[in-house]
Order: structure tokens, then C-alpha cells, then sequence
């Protein structure tokens, strides 16, 4: 097991210098292990039909709500907010989270 602790020392300037072990700066520099995590994961769901896709611009509420995932409190706030010009603006703009956007955006 490599060893990760921190040594903190004083310098001369009375600063703290913080000295990170080798294996550590290694893991850190060249990724090694932290590539597989830094993968988004993989969406197991397909597009849907073009016939099948909610126009976020002029659906109702309750036609939101078709939309997998969907709940009555995000299908209002994409209603409040509208016009958008793509459907990246309601991630940018905050209407829905990372977790929400991710499951609807199909």
C-alpha cells in the first residue's frame, strides 16, 4: 500500500510547505487509476422517435410530464421559464440540475 500522507513543514518565511509523497504526485501527473472515474457513464437508453420528443417550448405541463424521469415540479419550472433556444439553457440557466437534465434531455 503506498503511503498518502501530507508533510506539512515550516519554511524559512514562516510559510507552510506542504511536501506530497512521490506516488502520490505520480498518480496525480500520469492519471494512473483516476481515468475510470472520470468517465461519464454511458446512457443505456436510446434517442427517441423525433415523433416521440417534447418541444420544451411549447408543451403544457402535463405534456412535460411524459418525458422520462420527469416530475410536476421541473416540467413547471421549464414552463415558467421559457423561451429557450436549445436545450442546453435549462442546464446553463439553472432551471433544472445536472441529475434532471441528464435523464430528460433525450
Amino acid at each position: 500500500m503506498t503511503d498518502l500522507r501530507i508533510d506539512a513543514r515550516e519554511a524559512e518565511n514562516g510559510a507552510v510547505r506542504f511536501t506530497i509523497l512521490l506516488p502520490v504526485v505520480a498518480l496525480v501527473v500520469f492519471g494512473g487509476g483516476l481515468t475510470g472515474m472520470m468517465q461519464p457513464a454511458k446512457s443505456s437508453q436510446a434517442a427517441p422517435q423525433p415523433d416521440a420528443r417534447i418541444d420544451i417550448n411549447h408543451a403544457s405541463v402535463d405534456e412535460l410530464m411524459n418525458a422520462p424521469g420527469m416530475t410536476r415540479t421541473w416540467a413547471e419550472r421549464i414552463a415558467r421559464f421559457r423561451p429557450y433556444r436549445t436545450k442546453l439553457e435549462l442546464l446553463e440557466h439553472g432551471i433544472v440540475s445536472g441529475v434532471v437534465y441528464d435523464r430528460i434531455k433525450d
